[in-house]
């Protein structure tokens, strides 16, 4: 198999990689974690402006009709700029749920405003610290409301629409849940932001007290939908995640290359060539489990569950490693205000605990080994 992109979708990658070096600099992160202000809405219409948002949108619903691959090529660019805006949560959650379960009607009304960067979409399902589970969720919705607490959302305090699991019956069974369009705007509906590590990745809690809520799915459907769409997600986060473990990695080798001590680079020391190694290698496995994830995701191949989890641990790995030892290469300096190490170091915990943790996906990950799936004979960029 060619797990490879093909020459189109390098130029895309290249395309993104440019525009975000000249429209997400350091200094336009910065603006964003020292202020108020929850993202980069510039930058945003920009992003809109190339068509990012609807990359996997079909045509018919005011998409560019892509797939998954250049939408994986340019989270990576993503990651490796840190761009702050609610790209996550908005395609790979809210719009990829839309695509997935949608109906004809709620895809004409959402799709066109999510695809142009109109409108911003969430995905409120943890409440609270305890992973996700039919067991934990509480929030209820009865006679087309909906009742509960979701925390944390991620964008979920400048999002238009959410995606929401709630419960619909009794029982702990994957099919006491569904999910539920709720229009943020509505009535019954409270937002308080909630302060995190990385406020260039805004979040919120979401109190819902009889708003109006709207079928996404079967009904009973709501978990094996949540599981999909998490699989489907931790393809794009993976990506963004080796963006950014790479992006902590170059700039921990330019310090390291400028940098002189006792006559010469530091980079010629033991010491400092181990650490970049370890940040090399890391981040190349982690590309290689980006890079059949991302086959798997494209065919729809019976091991994307394996692939997803295996990606989304090794990136996790890879970028938390990278923003780390980018801070211990740089020495004293590293751990100041004034140097960018910092910034990698936000978004690599964050993204740490985004879509559930490492340990979360670890278990999936074994759960997913363990279970019987078929052989998959789909390809992409290639021949077999």
């Amino acid at each position: 198999m060619n797990f490879d992109f093909s020459d189109d979708q390098k130029v895309l990658r290249d395309q993104a990689k440019k525009f975000l070096s000249q429209q997400s600099s350091s200094a336009r992160v910065r603006r964003i974690l020292e202020s108020d202000v929850p993202y980069d809405a510039e930058l945003w219409r920009g992003m809109a402006e190339n068509g990012w948002q609807g990359t996997a949108v079909p045509e018919q619903y005011g998409g560019a009709g892509f797939g998954h691959l250049e939408l994986c090529v340019i989270a990576e660019e993503l990651g490796r700029s840190l761009a702050p805006t609610p790209f996550s949560s908005s395609v790979y959650l809210a719009t990829e749920a839309l695509v997935l379960a949608g109906s004809d009607a709620q895809k004409k009304a959402w799709l066109p405003k999510l695809a142009m960067g109109e409108g911003i979409g969430c995905f409120a399902l943890a409440e609270g610290p305890t992973a996700p589970s039919p067991k934990t969720i509480k929030t209820r919705v009865k006679d087309g409301t909906i009742t509960g607490t979701k925390v944390p959302v991620a964008d979920g305090d400048v999002a238009d629409v959410a995606v929401v699991a709630a419960r619909t019956a009794d029982g702990a069974g994957d099919d006491a849940l569904s999910l539920f369009l709720v229009d943020l705007a509505g009535p019954g509906v409270t937002r308080t932001v909630v302060k995190t590590v990385d406020p260039t990745r805004s979040h919120a809690r979401l109190d819902f007290d009889g708003a109006p809520a709207e079928p996404l799915g079967a009904a009973g459907q709501g978990w094996p939908l949540v599981r999909a769409l998490l699989d489907r997600a931790a393809v794009l986060v993976a990506f963004e995640q080796v963006g950014g473990a790479q992006g902590a990695l170059d700039m921990a080798r330019e310090y390291a290359m400028g940098r002189f001590a006792f006559g010469r680079p530091i980079a010629s020391f033991q010491a400092i060539k181990h650490k970049l190694v370890d940040m090399y290698v890391a981040t190349e496995l982690a590309r290689s489990n980006a890079y059949y994830a991302a086959w798997a995701l494209s065919t729809g191949a019976a091991e994307l569950p394996v692939a997803a989890a295996a990606a989304r641990v090794s990136a996790t790995e890879a970028f938390w490693l990278s923003a780390k030892e980018n801070i211990q290469t740089h020495g004293g300096m590293g751990f100041t205000w004034e140097f960018d190490c910092h910034l990698y170091y936000r978004r690599a915990k964050l993204l740490a605990l985004a879509l559930g943790s490492a340990r979360v996906w670890k278990h999936k990950l074994m759960d997913a080994i363990a279970e019987p799936r078929p052989t998959s004979r789909a390809t992409h960029g290639g021949s077999e």
